[in-house]
């Protein structure tokens, strides 16, 4: 404990990372705020009565809990940062199929900020067409819609919902630039992790109630070892040796040969399978919503996210969509001819396509067990359901929630450690006399 009261003495006395990690707090804050609006004239009181009763599908409670309760709350921010999220997969995958955008992914600086507006352009069209699905099949079938809700009334609304979700996007993007760690998956963790403490006193009630407090403890410490295992995954590595060789120019060596590693993840794909598997299991979902039992074996096995089908279909689509996405991600021929240009081999191997060919061969055995692994943390909220574990507590055990907030908890962690490492760097070199530093009492006079 004291160790970490150090640490956070430490990131207080470092005036930049204090202000970035300030101004991204006082983001979040807007976002969260921004949640608990309610478009006008939408009868709240009608959609938590609808709420209170049950009336809250499996859809509607995942949508929630990416949006932070804003879907479920009908705010001005219901539909969130999905929209966007949803538009930066469409880019990648066309930056596979258009010359164009292929193009623009290879001028560096400028293709960026020209892909950023096209994924910008793109999310305002599915917001667009987002909205009036959202105003008629979840506000209007809860009862909500105001009395005298007219053309005005509609066109108004979604206006409101397509810019409180460009504002959402904006937040993200100036906690990027101006703050600290990736804003828009950190808004998406804040989303997330707004329903936990909810979902964890409902579970220990719950507990308290049947006189089982072992029960809460035993899930505690599931819990923790999932995440523990998550962890070691999302930053697990497989280290392939590398040697450079020696360059000599004229008489003397301009680079020294040394031994180095090319670290390729058992996990490289990250979260966007569960993602894109999630994302096409919600179709059936919401065309059978409202089919109840009579809508045949779809309606029955694929509208519950803790069956058996459901789980099954998707732990397939996220092996596939593993593969998918890492070969999207990992081009081993471009790897073989960056490490041929830079002197780089590997021991035993042939520069250039025998690399590439033993490259490809290993990142395929290894995304195999990263797949496997996928598709079981996706799986483990219907087991843990299955256990006794309640609905709202379970979808934390495992899926794109555990895996978004290991993932952003992480890699903000890397960047406050890299500005702390940057101030101890500068604290070695006070008191020397490094060209482009003054010591302290040192004049400017030259």
């Amino acid at each position: 404990m004291k160790g970490f009261i150090q640490n956070l003495k430490n990131i207080w006395k470092v005036e930049e990372l204090r202000k970035r990690i300030l101004l991204t707090l006082g983001l979040i804050l807007i976002y969260r705020l921004g949640s608990f609006i309610i478009l006008p004239g939408v009868n709240f009181n009608q959609l938590a009565a609808s709420q209170s009763e049950g009336g809250q599908n499996m859809l509607e409670t995942l949508l929630s809990l990416f949006s932070g309760g804003g879907f479920t709350n009908a705010s001005i921010m219901a539909l969130g940062i999905m929209p966007y999220i949803s538009a930066s997969i469409i880019m990648q995958l066309l930056g596979m199929a258009v010359p164009a955008i292929q193009k623009m992914q290879n001028e560096g600086e400028s293709g960026r900020k020209q892909i950023n507006n096209w994924t910008r352009i793109l999310t305002i069209i599915i917001c667009t067409l987002q909205a009036p699905s959202y105003l008629a099949l979840y506000v209007e079938s809860k009862g909500a819609m105001p009395v005298d809700a007219n053309t005005f009334w509609w066109i108004q609304t979604i206006i409101v919902l397509v810019a409180g979700s460009m504002f959402a996007v904006w937040l993200g993007e100036r906690i990027t630039d101006k703050g600290i760690g990736n804003g828009i998956s950190l808004l998406i963790t804040v989303g997330i992790l707004a329903s936990l403490p909810g979902a964890f006193i409902g579970e220990f009630s719950m507990a308290a109630a049947e006189g089982n407090l072992i029960k809460i403890i035993l899930e505690i410490v599931i819990f923790m070892t999932v995440v523990l295992a998550t962890i070691l995954i999302v930053q697990g590595v497989r280290k392939v040796p590398l040697n450079t060789a020696k360059r000599i120019v004229g008489a003397r060596a301009v680079q020294q040969g040394a031994r180095n590693y090319l670290p390729i993840k058992v996990n490289a794909s990250g979260v966007m399978p569960i993602i894109f598997a999630q994302a096409i299991m919600t179709v059936p979902m919401m065309l059978f919503a409202n089919s109840g039992e009579d809508g045949g074996f779809i309606a029955r096995n694929f509208g519950d996210i803790f069956g058996f089908w459901y789980n099954f279909v998707l732990g397939i689509l996220i092996i596939v969509f593993t593969y998918f996405y890492t070969a999207i991600m990992i081009n081993p021929r471009k790897i073989a001819d960056d490490l041929k240009r830079s002197g780089a081999f590997i021991p035993g191997v042939r520069p250039g396509e025998e690399t590439a060919h033993y490259i490809d061969s290993l990142v395929s055995r290894i995304t195999l067990p990263g797949s496997i692994f996928l598709a079981i943390i996706a799986i483990i909220p219907a087991i843990a359901n299955k256990a006794g574990v309640s609905a709202g507590f379970a979808m934390f055990f495992g899926g794109t929630s555990l895996l978004i907030m290991v993932g952003v908890v992480l890699d903000t962690l890397q960047q406050i450690e890299s500005y702390l490492l940057n101030r101890h760097m500068d604290s070695l070199m006070e008191g020397t006399k490094v060209r482009g530093r003054r010591t302290q009492g040192e004049t400017s006079g030259m």
